[in-house]
């Protein structure tokens, strides 16, 4: 019995406990999405954020490398050092991304193109020879004519990977063997002689009835 009676006294206390609980964490009071608000004067309960907020992962200190302007204008030079490495990615995201268009040359006449698809310039006019490495950034960051912007596809280091191989491409189509670097030069093939097997010159001497190599003058 004594059990009993302190088991009820405790359920008693519990529940009177429990009855003077508020329940004001869970009936705050609270603004919906772009709800009016009487409690700030331009009546919107939406807040702007603190001035200079910038979001996790988007402070682009270097204007330069998320542009590629000086300014209002493109600028012409690479935000960092060309390497291999960043050719080899610049021909990977290129074939990728540009190509269909573009094609792998670089002259305007993609696997798109070719089925019907307005065809872009080729980078091998000589207006986009002299382009600035800036234009090429800018157009991929926002687009132009019929090309949409790929800012949201490909990161901006990238974009300056593929800008890097759009030179390098425009270099391998127009240049002269006199920039080609000595090392990187082909040898050029020995001259053939004559009467070289597979090189399809036959000796006149050789011919038929021909001893003196005049064929007017068959002996």
């Amino acid at each position: 019995m004594r059990n009993s009676r302190n088991i009820l006294a405790l359920a008693l206390l519990a529940t009177l406990l429990l009855a003077g609980c508020r329940q004001d964490m869970q009936d705050q009071p609270r603004f919906k999405p772009l709800a009016k608000s009487d409690f700030y004067s331009d009546l919107r309960s939406a807040r702007a954020p603190v001035e200079g907020t910038v979001a996790r992962g988007q402070l682009h200190e270097d204007t330069y490398l998320y542009t590629g302007k000086v300014g209002n204008s493109p600028g012409d030079y690479m935000p960092f050092a060309v390497t291999e490495d960043v050719l080899a990615r610049g021909r990977e995201r290129f074939n990728i991304y540009c190509a269909p268009c573009h094609s792998r040359l670089g002259d305007g006449n993609g696997m798109i193109v070719q089925r019907g698809f307005r065809r872009p310039p080729s980078y091998h006019t000589e207006r986009l020879r002299k382009a600035p490495l800036g234009y090429f950034f800018d157009v991929m960051t926002n687009g132009f004519g019929a090309m949409p912007e790929y800012a949201s596809q490909i990161p901006p280091r990238d974009r300056w990977n593929i800008v890097a191989y759009i030179r390098a491409l425009q270099l391998s189509q127009d240049a002269t063997s006199a920039e080609v670097p000595a090392r990187q030069k082909v040898p050029s093939p020995p001259p053939a002689f004559r009467g070289d097997p597979g090189s399809g010159a036959t000796l006149p001497e050789l011919q038929p009835g021909n001893q003196t190599g005049n064929p007017e003058e068959p002996k």
